[in-house]
C-alpha cells in the first residue's frame, strides 16, 4: 500500500505544488519568527509581560519601517512593468 502511495503522490507533475506549499509554509513560518522574536508588542517571558505597557515608540518605529518596506517605498506598485508597458502604451 505504500508503495502505491508514494507512486500516486511523488509523480513529477506534482513537484511544483509541493514547491509552492513549501515556499508559502516557510514564508508563513518566518513572518511567526519575525513577530515573535522582533514585535515590541510581543511579550514571551512572564517578566516581559509583568512589565504592562511600554512606551518604546523608537522600538515599534523601527519594527514596523524594516528594510523591504524601505526598498519597495518608491517602486511603482506593478509587478511586471514591461509587460504593463507594453499592453498600455500605444505605439
Amino acid at each position: 500500500m505504500a508503495s502505491s502511495t508514494l507512486k500516486r503522490w511523488l509523480r513529477p507533475e506534482v513537484y511544483p505544488l509541493f514547491a509552492a506549499v513549501g515556499v508559502a509554509v516557510g514564508i508563513c513560518g518566518m513572518q511567526l519568527t519575525r513577530n515573535i522574536c522582533t514585535n515590541p508588542e510581543v511579550r514571551v517571558t512572564k517578566q516581559n509581560r509583568a512589565a504592562g505597557v511600554l512606551n518604546n515608540f523608537e522600538e515599534g518605529e523601527k519594527y514596523a519601517e524594516h528594510s523591504l518596506r524601505k526598498f519597495v517605498r518608491n517602486k511603482p506598485p506593478e509587478i511586471m512593468p514591461s509587460v504593463n508597458r507594453f499592453f498600455s502604451s500605444p505605439n
